[in-house]
């Protein structure tokens, strides 16, 4: 069984090693972030993310996985509050118990509880397996970003 539940700082240190296999995990699917520089950012983050109780973790026998959300403050206004899921993320070895589902819902219940109205968020485009288990809860295409290489031109 899993337990989700607030992060608190005395997770900080497994949440950035696990944000750090994340972003290095997305390199393969183009992601420009790479993880060992961004560690003391990443740190940061985390424990702003920790005191706006906006960091969740799963935790059975050990830290399975994250998932960081906000509430988007923009610049412009708009006709729905939007909550953001930033990263969500699940060991390997614990893929396909449900633990990735449970931080999902888990983020949008709290998100619903803060008066959003719509959650988005992004996934690199070659990354099938987190496109399908998007879709597989509801989330469906919004907005495209789109990139090429200066060199390309």
């Amino acid at each position: 069984m899993v337990d989700i539940r607030d992060a608190d700082t005395d997770d900080a240190d497994a949440v950035v090693e696990m944000w750090l296999a994340l972003a290095e995990g997305q390199r393969q699917y183009g992601s420009h972030i790479p993880a060992e520089p961004n560690r003391t950012q990443i740190r940061e983050s985390v424990l702003r993310h920790i005191t706006a109780e906006h960091l969740l973790i799963a935790q059975g026998d050990r830290c399975r996985g994250f998932v960081m959300f906000t509430v988007e403050q923009g610049s412009f206004e708009q006709d729905v509050d939007r909550g953001i899921i930033e990263n969500l993320y699940v060991r390997p070895e614990c893929r396909g118990e449900g633990t990735g589902s449970e931080l999902l819902a888990a983020a949008e219940r709290r998100l619903e509880d803060r008066g959003v109205d719509t959650v988005a968020l992004n996934v690199m485009a070659d990354n099938d397996a987190a496109r399908k288990f998007y879709r597989r809860h509801g989330y469906a295409p919004h907005r495209l970003e789109v990139e090429k290489s200066v060199e390309q031109s």
